[in-house]
């Protein structure tokens, strides 16, 4: 897939996938539950590697993303706050991009999702930011694709596409071409493993119900029921008890 225009000056050089995807959880989880951020690296590894509202789905390991901290922070497009029991990262796009809260909900959905419409924008950023009209999410998207330097552009239609997709300008090379990220393969729900693995019906061509084993579908329930943002929010708490209960022996010590 082919960008039209020279790189954004925004930015020092393109970004790889698992930068890309390091920065859009972290901008996600800012602006979903703010409560809970900046992040750890293994609630930063839970949130890259979900299932929900992510595509290419991933399974970035712990060195991976560590290591996309890293180079992101020597570019200053992330800052490390160190606490006493863990350091925490956050995000710096926001200022070295200069985005506003509508620009930046877009650019969130676009680095997680990969290129989308104007009404795919919308809908999927509401959890992050409300566009009262589709004119005002288009007004967001013309506002970062100005140049001198765009963040984002419209790409050509493709066969069988009913409208143009949106796409981000952080992950093209010297190019121009756009960097499709790679699925890296999580396992799958055991339930879809089952179902292709079953026998093919009977031959007068109607198709039997087929049912998955129990442990099957009880990993299908699990998998559907699983919210990374409640993992997280679970994790942050143990971290904060663990702080407490810290404190409250040195306290002790310090009695004695």
């Amino acid at each position: 897939m082919r960008y039209a225009g020279a790189m954004i000056e925004r930015i020092s050089r393109r970004l790889d996938s698992d930068e890309i995807r390091v920065l859009g959880c972290l901008l996600e989880k800012q602006q979903a539950t703010p409560e809970y951020y900046p992040l750890t690296e293994n609630a930063l590894v839970a949130a890259c590697n979900q299932r929900s509202n992510r595509n290419p789905v991933l399974n970035l390991s712990e060195s991976a993303v560590h290591s996309a901290l890293e180079r992101l922070h020597h570019d200053m497009l992330v800052t490390r706050v160190t606490g006493r029991r863990a350091t925490k990262w956050g995000q710096q796009v926001e200022k070295c991009w200069r985005l506003d809260r509508a620009g930046k909900a877009v650019l969130t959905v676009l680095l997680l999702r990969g290129p989308q419409t104007a009404g795919e924008i919308r809908a999927r950023t509401v959890r992050l930011y409300e566009f009262a009209t589709a004119d005002s999410a288009k007004a967001a998207l013309a506002d970062l694709a100005a140049p001198p330097d765009p963040l984002v552009v419209l790409l050509e239609r493709a066969p069988g596409q009913k409208e143009p997709r949106w796409g981000h300008r952080v992950g093209i090379d010297d190019d121009g071409e756009y960097i499709e990220p790679v699925e890296t393969h999580a396992p799958r729900p055991a339930a879809e493993q089952a179902a292709e693995a079953a026998p093919a019906g009977p031959p007068g061509g109607q198709a039997q119900p087929t049912t998955a084993p129990p442990a099957a579908n009880g990993a299908a329930g699990a998998m559907r029921d699983f919210d990374p943002d409640l993992v997280m929010r679970r994790l942050e708490r143990l971290e904060q008890k663990a702080q407490e209960l810290e404190s409250a022996l040195r306290g002790g010590r310090g009695k004695d």
